[in-house]
């Protein structure tokens, strides 16, 4: 089979003499190397069913599988493994589990189930210190210290009180048979150091690994493919790792660039092949991305180029505030909407913090504009919408452990740490889930009677709701369900009122919607709790597929957009105060390259004079980043201009421009105009 591929890109395809490095720049099409070389691989006789690609969202892996679906054919892509790192460790732990300690319907736990845990170890009401713990044990783990190596490696007091907490969590994760996310990284390389018989099934299996974003793996990841690669003489060290040092930005969760420089050190044989055409951005978006990135040292030199012409000026703009930044920003969007006769689909509001997507969302809802806000918080990922959905989860599949112990304790009823940890010790020893365990013979043996009446009497409930749950109308028993468990007074006894009131408006809200559906879909709860795991956003329904992208950075990496306002690039927000004042200032000029090459055809830059934080005024300085630009290629509006009246009359003539042209246009479509349609 054939591919368009540029000298580059055909030598990474086709290179199978050793291990293979590509450093590929923004835009310049690994994902077409990597599903090229999965065809070029196969048709060189390695099976689908033993080459294995990894990269970092299920986005991503989704898209990479249906680009390898499309160049193969005849079934040749049977067997071929397309996942994240976690969907892979999730297998290797599933098939690994007897030697892991595991029984095979082990749980893994979220984020929300871990936080809870945690607070109940810390025995603290401050949710924060909770979250602190979970932080600094996620990225022990990443770094694969266990509780002891942690303590030995604690340098503060915090720290080596935060690895008691660890041992303490491990434990309970044992006693209620679960993993955590982290896990799934840290297990299968604890199992292949520690069985070779079983790295040797698994590197049987996987005969060929490509890595994407290789930049953003941390020492699990790293070493999980090195187990499974091999290292060493006479290791076969059949991998490609695809990755770009300039986008490396996710060090904050335990990522680390040097993985890149790492593999020069490992893999003496190492073979490095440079991505540099852009087939995304113009010449002069291209230029400031290559100056700022110089600024930071190279692990490797390259220069992205393009072919795509010399394209428009980036455009610098000063705003008086944030809410005249948010008015300014969707204007200019509104017109060049307007006189390019582009679709909002074609923009995108891009920025360093989730809390600067506010005052643009009231903005773009004044105007009625259809927005998508990506990198934010979810409605499903919302403590409260979560503990309801533990219960949903209990009526579906009462061995669900992690929704049983989120029910269980969310509000509190008696049932703590000790009776849950005892009560896993039950559960494991007759191999059921915790529900199961309630009703089995010993239970009552096992936990004092106080303990053991919570525990029946909550799942005698959720027997009932259940029985229910197929029957009766979805608003009826919500309603019950919220007052049953005396979910609102929980709500105002944990948080502030102001926060309560909020999260019981939410509580609300999502519970109108299920029984609004329930009863336009005329599906009982237990139908509804059945399908809800295929909805992926409830804050997405009914949103316009035509919609302007906000997004924070990091979330916006990976993705393309023609036209990028990158919004409130200061000093203090990009780059951040803390990360300039823990030096990661580089790390922070990769965030505004990834900014930068977001854009195809046109990027907006602005920044304002003065920002509200705390209820108080404060004057705001531009970014460092801005003056790294490439400046032949920048003109400035507002307080950021230069000195030039050139530049000054230029931004009239433009403006002046542009507004004869929406009148023209305005006055061409005037009489197809209804007032309808206005």
């Amino acid at each position: 089979m054939s591919f368009t591929l540029n000298p580059e890109q055909r030598a990474a395809v086709r290179y199978l003499d050793g291990p293979l490095l590509v450093l590929a720049g923004a835009g310049s099409g690994k994902t077409r190397v990597i599903t090229a070389k999965i065809a070029h691989l196969i048709a060189s006789g390695i099976p689908a069913k033993h080459i294995a690609a990894i990269t970092f969202t299920n986005r991503a892996a989704k898209e990479m599988k249906a680009r390898a679906d499309k160049l193969l054919s005849n079934g040749d892509s049977e067997g071929l493994t397309v996942c994240t790192f976690h969907s892979l460790g999730h297998r290797i732990v599933r098939a690994e589990a007897k030697h892991l300690g595991l029984k095979p319907n082990f749980s893994i736990f979220d984020s929300g189930d871990v936080e809870q845990m945690l607070a109940d170890i810390v025995k603290s009401t401050d949710r924060g210190e909770a979250r602190r713990a979970q932080w600094q044990i996620s990225k022990w783990k990443n770094a694969l210290l266990g509780p002891a190596e942690a303590a030995k490696a604690a340098e503060t007091d915090q720290e080596l009180q935060w690895s008691k907490v660890y041992e303490a969590y491990a434990l309970s994760l044992a006693a209620y048979q679960a993993v955590d996310f982290d896990d799934l990284l840290v297990l299968p390389v604890r199992v292949f150091e520690a069985k070779s018989e079983r790295l040797a099934v698994w590197q049987d299996r996987i005969r060929y690994l490509l890595i994407d974003e290789y930049q953003d793996t941390n020492l699990a990841q790293y070493r999980l493919v090195q187990l499974l690669a091999g290292v060493g003489e006479g290791a076969r060290a059949a991998f490609t790792a695809v990755g770009d040092d300039d986008q490396a930005i996710y060090a904050w969760r335990g990522a680390s660039v040097e993985n890149l420089a790492r593999l020069i050190t490992d893999y003496p044989q190492l073979k490095v092949i440079m991505l540099e055409q852009n087939y995304r951005s113009s010449v002069r978006i291209l230029r400031s991305a290559n100056r700022v990135i110089a600024n930071n040292p190279k692990l490797f030199e390259k220069k992205l180029w393009s072919e795509h012409g010399l394209g428009d000026t980036l455009t610098v703009i000063a705003a008086p505030d944030e809410a005249q930044e948010a008015e300014l920003v969707i204007r200019k969007i509104q017109a060049h909407k307007f006189e390019k006769r582009t679709q909002y689909a074609d923009y995108a509001i891009l920025y360093r913090g989730n809390h600067q997507a506010r005052v643009f969302e009231q903005a773009l809802r004044a105007q009625n504009i259809p927005y998508t806000v990506s990198g934010g918080i979810s409605l499903f990922e919302r403590a409260e919408v979560k503990d309801l959905l533990a219960y949903f989860r209990l009526l579906i599949n009462e061995d669900d452990d992690p929704a049983f112990i989120r029910a269980a304790t969310t509000p509190k009823r008696g049932i703590g740490a000790t009776t849950l940890e005892k009560l896993g010790g039950l559960a494991a020893s007759k191999h059921s889930s915790l529900f199961g365990a309630v009703y089995a013979s010993g239970m009552h043996e096992t936990l004092a009677e106080r303990q053991g009446t919570a525990l029946t009497t909550f799942c005698d409930y959720i027997n009932r709701l259940r029985y229910r749950a197929d029957r009766e109308p979805v608003g009826r028993l919500l309603d019950e369900l919220v007052k049953d468990i005396g979910y609102e007074a929980y709500l105002f006894d944990q948080f502030d009122p102001k926060q309560a009131t909020d999260r019981w408006s939410t509580v609300r809200d999502f519970t109108g919607w299920l029984a609004r559906k329930g009863e336009a879909d005329k599906k009982t709860l237990l139908e509804l709790a059945q399908t809800l795991a295929l909805i992926s956003m409830l804050d997405e329904q009914g949103q316009s597929a035509d919609s302007i992208r906000l997004s924070t950075l990091h979330a916006a990496k990976g993705l393309e957009f023609p036209h990028v306002f990158l919004v409130g690039v200061e000093e203090g927000l990009l780059p951040h105060r803390e990360s300039v004042g823990n030096g990661q200032i580089e790390e922070e000029r990769r965030l505004m390259y990834v900014g930068i090459t977001r854009a195809q055809l046109s990027l907006t830059i602005t920044h304002c004079r003065k920002r509200k934080r705390a209820r108080e005024w404060q004057v705001c300085e531009p970014s460092r980043f801005i003056a790294e630009l490439e400046q032949d290629d920048v003109r400035y509006s507002g307080a950021a201009k230069s000195d030039n009246p050139e530049t000054e009359r230029q931004e009239g003539q433009d403006r002046l421009k542009s507004l004869r042209a929406m009148l023209k246009q305005s006055a061409d479509a005037a009489p197809a105009k209804t007032p309808a349609t206005e």
